[in-house]
């Protein structure tokens, strides 16, 4: 199937579609974990290895294969509980989820089902204007990831157009947490910015636990959105009588895998929900592929319920019983939280709350606290990762800390301009050659003679020079007008071909044309 045949389903406006339903979202977002082995085997979990290389009679789900449970997932999945505000289980156990699909090697998917070992938590997400948002957690359990199948041939790497398929088995069982809300209500219009303002944040916390390196981009962390509407209560409804009204069908939209794509998502199933109910139709209760390139969704399957699933207690694995003085412990090793520290940072670096969220959103938080820690000041810090190297990462859709400028090469270069050896604009055209792979910072300065003239005498030079040439400018000076002089500081620049010290022309040209 070519990418224009995805085409969009009738939708109503947003405007419409708020004034006459009220959306109501689960999310379900399911975590790899970062562990060296499998959940339930010793095969490794590394990211792009040959098809099918990390496999054996265990994950491939062959006879007599017994599994064993992975104690350090069991352990990032307390901490990832208790983070989440969760109770944690003193008893749960693992079941078999039944159903048939290709990359599902035993046909069923070892996961929990009526004893997750984290329960009732919640997360809060604190929205762009200051607002904040209480996600309630329903459960995080354990689980394993299924394989993942290859369609060869179309132009989308989906089965629909595709020539024939390849299942990879080396994802099989790598571990996974699944983390379940309870039903989102009371969003309204903001549905779709809590949806990624919630995947966000959780992102942040599972990173900061150290359980998952969370790259979206390649699926160690996906986000399944549930959608449906129920009508207004109408006008002068309270909230609780809107509460009381039924849940609409829901759809889920599988394996969202970026933050804007969560809320664009989300937007286009509630506008497409209104369209359908609008006209009088009916949801399908579905699964439903996300297309990144034209902004829509496409039906799947018909979504099950739990019961279709026929879960039974996994016969091979022993329950898992923590000690409670172990998830006590566990308890202790949980790192400040992303937004606490977000806060302390702002506060350490001065930073006005305008300039932190644009730190935050070129994702320069860890770098900036590096490159503070390796000796440049809070404000250059600020400047070139959130200046320069973030719009460069933007433009090539990279994250910042894959542009080739590490921390000490920023603290090297913010010691250059301090020590009087570069000014800005030198100190720019050295960050262009440490971008261009051409070296550190003090080697790009060498290589192309980048250095403030320091002999006064040359300077008081140039200084005279432009006074001569620019009369009506030194008389306006002399007349008052200070600012004026800023014009005479360019002329000296260059004059000087850059490599003056701005504030020291100018301590030099006020000297010659105000009294003392």
């Amino acid at each position: 199937m070519s990418a224009q045949t995805h085409t969009a389903d009738s939708v109503l406006s947003i405007d419409d579609t708020l004034a006459k339903f009220d959306p109501v979202m689960g999310l379900e977002v399911h975590v790899e974990l970062n562990t060296n082995t499998k959940m339930f085997c010793g095969c490794a979990t590394e990211f792009g290895a040959d098809p099918n290389t990390q496999v054996c009679p265990i994950c491939l789900g062959l006879p007599g294969a017994l599994p064993v449970v992975n104690a350090m997932g069991v352990e990032s999945a307390i901490r990832i509980g208790l983070a989440l505000n969760c109770e944690i289980a003193s008893w749960c156990r693992f079941a078999r989820k039944n159903y048939f699909y290709p990359d599902m090697p035993k046909n069923f998917q070892t996961s929990q089902y009526d004893e997750p070992i984290a329960f009732e938590g919640y997360l809060d997400v604190d929205l762009d204007d200051g607002t904040t948002y209480r996600v309630e957690i329903e459960r995080a359990h354990m689980e394993e990831d299924t394989g993942k199948s290859l369609h060869v041939g179309g132009s989308t790497g989906r089965i629909q157009g595709a020539d024939y398929s390849l299942v990879d088995y080396n994802r099989a069982g790598i571990p996974l947490i699944e983390i379940v809300t309870k039903p989102l209500t009371g969003a309204g219009e903001r549905a779709p910015e809590i949806a990624r303002a919630y995947v966000s944040v959780l992102r942040d916390l599972l990173k900061a636990l150290g359980v998952s390196d969370v790259r979206m981009e390649q699926g160690s962390m996906r986000c399944d959105a549930n959608v449906s509407l129920r009508p207004k209560a109408g006008d002068g409804a309270t909230s609780a009588e809107q509460l009381a009204v039924p849940l609409g069908t829901r759809t889920e939209t599988k394996n969202v895998n970026s933050l804007r794509s969560v809320e664009r998502a989300v937007r286009y199933e509630m506008t497409r929900h209104a369209a359908v109910l609008d006209a009088g139709g009916s949801i399908t209760q579905e699964t439903r592929h996300w297309h990144e390139d034209t902004g829509v969704t496409t039906a799947g399957r018909p979504k099950s319920d739990a019961d279709d699933y026929r879960y039974f207690p996994e016969p091979d694995l022993v329950p898992a019983a923590p000690d409670a003085a172990w998830v006590e412990e566990l308890r202790a090793t949980l790192p400040e939280p992303p937004a606490e520290r977000r806060k302390r940072l702002q506060a350490d670096w001065g930073y006005s709350d305008l300039e932190m969220r644009d730190v935050i959103n070129a994702g320069a938080i860890e770098a900036i606290e590096e490159t503070i820690a390796a000796g440049a000041s809070a404000s250059a810090a600020r400047k070139w990762w959130g200046g320069e190297i973030a719009r460069r990462a933007n433009k090539a859709d990279v994250a910042i800390t894959e542009m080739g400028v590490t921390p000490a090469d920023i603290a090297e270069l913010d010691g250059l301009v301090r020590d009087g050896r570069l000014n800005d604009a030198m100190a720019r055209q050295v960050m262009e050659g440490v971008l261009n792979g051409e070296g550190s910072p003090t080697a790009v300065a060498d290589a192309r003679g980048l250095e403030l003239v320091q002999d006064d005498g040359a300077l008081e030079a140039a200084v005279d020079k432009v006074i001569a040439a620019n009369t009506d400018m030194a008389d306006k000076v002399r007349g008052g007008k200070v600012q004026a002089a800023g014009a005479l500081i360019g002329q000296v620049m260059k004059e000087m071909k850059g490599q003056a010290d701005a504030a020291k022309a100018r301590e030099l040209i006020l000297a010659r044309l105000l009294p003392s």
